[in-house]
């Protein structure tokens, strides 16, 4: 009776395992169809008209706490090729620390050259960065909005080579390819520097060119203010005010151009808990926003392959929450496997292969062909590091879908931005010795837990001759103990620094 029971559970597990894995399968099909879209629609560009004269340009740097790049991000603006009397720059400060008077005086140097630059400071923080965006909305004089975070290095002729775009009334948004000032900072750096290029290069622009909806980044993109407006404003019901306000204004039937050949640079976090707190941030927003907006989105008169590849798009950060169940069956279902014959194994195995690991494999490896056509080849040996880096990610992105699934509220986190563009045998020492941490949790021990677990599973297959599940099972371990040790020492690091203050 006991051995029927344990059968029975085995075999319950196993077709959880493979539901699981398949629902996972039809995320990595979706990639596939966007690769491919990629490719199909390349030469589909936009088409650009010039101007009759240069229109009025708002540029808003919405910036809390930044006091490491403040400095920087103006520098930056202030060197804008377009004409001067036509360029409105709005610093929405929202910091409690030095960076308003950092900000106040770079701000003067400004007005002192000529510039109409002005800093709006906010002492009460609602709605966080959209509430900024909407109270400086207020008062800009510019036809066009151009939104840059703090931590964002803007070319100077970005404006010139986007703003003809909108010599087409239906276009609202133009959206710039970010760029990676410090891609080659240290090892996170670059494999986010990858999981980026996968988006903004490959993705945005299989979106965009094939009739897709498509999102704004939240920064390096211009808006037209009427588009903002008709869309219903900056709202602030999600964390991701950016790609709420992007449905809501294409439900509207505005349309928007990725321009991928316009790079916009901007700083990537340089340490694991900033790298969380981003991804948690992003992912808990985007669920939010499937909530809200999905349904309108059935509701339209869009074409149905809009319509699923949309859904796909808001629902795609449940692949977090499936990848932990996947988490808790892998071991039962490499040790204990029901009877079946090797044809059966491999109809059902080879498939889960290629769409859920070879998908991601394969969309990763196009973006960055797409973006360097001679050394693409050399970000191969990164390829398991993005992969186990998604992985480790898993506990901390599934507690953000969680949260989100069950309305629980948190505010705005920023990610730490410390001004960094150097390689790291040339560090800067303001990360060692910033205030600026990201926030904390016991996600890290957690992950530790779950390192422990695989590094045992992954041991019993190697001593079971299970070489197959061996090499499939590496990368869990690997990217558990990865991000959770990268937090410990973190925490280790801030610890000494206290101590020596004392």
């Amino acid at each position: 009776m006991t051995e029927y029971i344990f059968m029975f559970l085995i075999n319950i597990s196993h077709a959880v395992f493979v539901i699981s894995t398949s629902m996972l399968d039809i995320y990595g099909l979706n990639m596939l169809i966007l690769t491919g879209l990629f490719f199909c629609r390349f030469s589909a560009k936009p088409i650009r008209r010039s101007p009759e004269k240069w229109p009025h340009v708002t540029v808003q740097l919405p910036v809390f706490n930044e006091m490491h790049v403040v400095e920087r991000l103006l520098t930056s603006v202030s060197k804008l090729d377009y004409p001067r009397e036509k360029l409105q720059i709005q610093l929405l400060d929202d910091s409690t620390d030095e960076t308003t008077e950092i900000a106040r005086m770079e701000i003067e140097k400004l007005q002192g050259r000529g510039f109409d630059a002005e800093l709006i400071h906010r002492d009460d923080r609602t709605g966080f960065k959209a509430g900024a965006l909407e109270n400086g909305l207020d008062t800009a004089k510019g036809e066009y909005v151009f939104i840059l975070d703090a931590d964002f290095v803007p070319n100077s002729d970005v404006l010139r080579k986007t703003i003809h775009y909108f010599t087409d009334d239906e276009i609202g948004l133009i959206q710039t390819r970010w760029g990676h000032l410090n891609r080659n900072y240290n090892l996170l750096t670059r494999v986010q520097a990858m999981f980026l290029d996968g988006h903004l290069e490959l993705e945005q622009t299989a979106r965009n060119r094939s009739g897709r909806f498509f999102t704004f980044n939240g920064t390096g993109g211009i808006w037209r203010k009427k588009c903002i407006t008709d869309a219903g404003g900056w709202e602030h019901d999600t964390l991701t005010e950016d790609m709420d306000l992007s449905y809501r204004a294409q439900l509207r039937n505005w349309r928007f151009i990725f321009l991928n050949e316009v790079e916009t640079p901007a700083e990537l976090p340089v340490d694991m808990d900033g790298f969380k707190s981003q991804q948690h941030r992003w992912t808990k927003g985007s669920i939010q926003c499937c909530k809200k907006v999905l349904p309108a989105i059935w509701r339209s008169k869009f074409p149905l392959h809009v319509k699923l590849e949309a859904t796909a798009h808001l629902t795609s950060n449940f692949a977090w929450l499936l990848l932990m169940v996947l988490c808790f069956l892998i071991f039962p279902n490499t040790k204990y496997q029901p009877e079946m014959s090797v044809w059966v194994k491999a109809l059902i195995h080879i498939p889960i292969f290629i769409f859920a690991s070879g998908s991601v494999i394969f969309f990763y490896l196009m973006s960055q062909k797409a973006l360097n056509p001679k050394g693409w080849w050399k970000e191969i040996i990164y390829l398991p590091c993005l992969l186990a880096l998604g992985i480790g990610m898993s506990i901390n992105n599934a507690r953000a879908v969680m949260e989100a699934l069950f309305n629980m509220q948190s505010g705005f986190v920023r990610t730490p931005k410390y001004g960094i563009e150097k390689r790291k045998a040339e560090k800067s020492p303001a990360a060692r010795k910033s205030r600026y941490k990201a926030i904390r949790s016991v996600t890290p021990v957690v992950e530790f837990l779950f390192g422990v677990f695989f590094l045992f599973v992954l041991l019993d297959a190697l001593l079971s001759g299970n070489l197959v599940s061996f090499v499939f099972l590496l990368p869990f371990p690997i990217g558990f103990f990865y991000t959770s040790v990268s937090s410990f020492v973190i925490s280790w690091n801030a610890a000494s620094r206290d101590r020596q203050t004392e």
